[in-house]
């Protein structure tokens, strides 16, 4: 399913943790692999991506989104 989501990226979990995206409404999305430039707190982020159901990982915080594009708001 593919899905346009507006959030702030953070870092989840234990250890090494894992990125994420929370929108302002709570909702929190796992990133799968993503891009290097969201692999750093950030504000705000505009991301267009996938849910991947086929995917289980360890930190299960959320739904896992793969990155297709995204945009951060400098601002």
């Amino acid at each position: 399913m593919e899905i346009t989501a507006t959030g702030k990226i953070e870092k989840k979990g234990f250890g090494l943790g894992v990125w994420a995206l929370v929108t302002p409404q709570g909702k929190t999305y796992e990133l799968y692999q993503p891009p290097s430039e969201l692999c750093k707190s950030i504000t705000q982020v505009k991301i267009q991506g996938q849910i991947r159901d086929d995917i289980m990982t360890a930190a299960m915080i959320g739904q896992v989104l793969e990155v297709k594009s995204f945009e951060i708001d400098t601002l």
